[in-house]
């Protein structure tokens, strides 16, 4: 069995940052095709004649749910397999998937439409995270694993502009016939759109260079889920709290998503195109800024010695954070919310990055992919799965009012982000602990 890579057999520079720009290229692909739904709604629901909460259901539970399932068996084979290949079928997978939501005529095509797209998108993070991992010293591997989550936030941003363009477009627009389909709707146009460009783009990349992995013998076996729980079990504390940690704030971040373009139509009167055109911008600057910050920030805390540097950009997110979100309730115009978006923006995507840098650190390589698909499994179940829903059920059960919705989105991002605070304060004595418990024994 041939050896492991020696502990400085990284790539060069230009081929380790050539992997980090084509994966980012792919999870800026991932998010548009993710939450192109949102500003959807509309011509979807009027097509297909379907309620606001069937709706839900295609914007978060028929994506998430198989997403976070199929995460954990894609991340035990990124711990063995080609992690190239795993990510070019993914993107291949999940594209053809966003083009057969295109053909969607009846509610439950489109729903396997969005599961498909969820199970494509699987393969991609637990795989990235390892590439990017075996491509970079620790040293550099917050900031190269920030650059990658950027993706997040340029995504998003491109979701909301193009959505909101469409939205525009298809106010002024009927039918287009297309060879084969027929009678086509903006909105199906979109999906094809979008279907047609991932085919393209994944075989590109094919470019990305298979680097060595780092601790692993060659031809190695997945390590059985069992001894990845041992592992995880031994650093328990830490691995909770640095998981709902940071839970909390992709909580906040996926309710923000969700509910800020009705914020500005039910509470200050925008038009749809305009909210996506704006909080498309700013999420694609503001939420790329903040993320690169946040890794640049927690590579120069560790070189300065603070070996819990992750967790203390966590909680900077989360404390300034929450009294910027809570803000939102009482911003007398679009414009002033406009403003004010941008910082909550920065703070609450500072974090994401260095999430997933900081649970590399605990396990060894063979572990990484599935550990990261756990890891992925909570933030994503927690976040997706009821931030969006406790917003809702405030203004619908509490308020009962839908322009009520500023203060809901208010409540539930300011206490998800004071809660992960509090969470990875905590965190950060076990964190340190379980890393000289690991150097002890290396």
């Amino acid at each position: 069995m041939a050896a492991s890579a020696a502990p400085s057999a990284y790539p060069r520079p230009l081929i380790a940052w050539c992997t980090v720009g084509l994966l980012t290229l792919a999870y800026i692909l991932s998010f548009i095709d993710r939450q192109i739904m949102s500003l959807l709604v509309a011509p979807i629901r009027r097509d297909l004649g379907i309620s606001d909460t069937q709706m839900s259901l295609l914007m978060g539970f028929s994506f998430a749910v198989f997403y976070t399932l199929c995460g954990i068996p894609l991340g035990r084979l990124a711990d063995v397999a080609s992690r190239r290949w795993i990510v070019t079928w993914g993107v291949a997978f999940w594209s053809l998937a966003t083009a057969a939501c295109g053909l969607g005529h009846h509610y439950w095509q489109l729903f396997l439409g969005r599961v498909g797209v969820g199970i494509g998108e699987a393969a991609l993070s637990p795989a990235a995270y390892s590439l990017i991992t075996d491509s970079f010293g620790p040293e550099r591997r917050a900031t190269a694993i920030s650059v990658f989550a950027t993706g997040i936030f340029i995504g998003t941003g491109m979701a909301y502009v193009l959505g909101g363009l469409v939205v525009g477009f298809a106010a002024e627009q009927g039918e287009t016939i297309l060879p084969l389909v027929g009678a086509t709707r903006p909105w199906q146009l979109v999906f094809y759109l979008l279907g047609g460009i991932g085919l393209l783009f994944a075989w590109v990349l094919l470019l990305i260079r298979e680097p060595l992995r780092h601790g692993t013998p060659a031809g190695a076996s997945p390590i059985p889920l069992r001894e990845v729980f041992g592992t995880l079990a031994r650093h328990r504390r830490t691995v909770v709290l640095h998981n709902f940690g940071f839970a909390g704030i992709a909580l906040a971040l996926y309710s923000v998503n969700a509910w800020i373009p009705s914020v500005w139509q039910r509470v200050h009167g925008w038009e749809i195109r305009d909210v996506g055109l704006v909080y498309g911008t700013i999420v694609c600057f503001a939420g790329g800024f903040g993320i690169v910050f946040g890794g640049w920030l927690a590579d120069r805390w560790r070189s300065q010695g603070m070996s819990d540097a992750t967790l203390r950009v966590g909680m900077l997110g989360g404390l300034i954070g929450a009294p910027l979100s809570l803000a939102m309730a009482f911003m007398p115009n679009g414009t002033a919310l406009a403003v004010l978006m941008i910082p909550v923006t920065i703070f609450i995507a500072m974090p994401l990055g260095v999430a997933a840098s900081a649970i590399q650190d605990l396990v060894p390589n063979g572990m990484r992919g599935q550990t990261s698909a756990i890891y992925l499994f909570v933030v994503n179940i927690v976040g997706l799965g009821f931030g969006p829903t406790a917003v809702a059920l405030l203004t619908d059960r509490v308020f009962a009012d839908d322009a009520s919705v500023h203060l809901s989105l208010a409540i539930v991002t300011c206490a998800a982000q004071l809660l992960a605070f509090v969470l990875l304060a905590r965190g950060r004595i076990h964190y340190r602990a379980s890393l000289l418990q690991i150097e002890g024994r290396s």
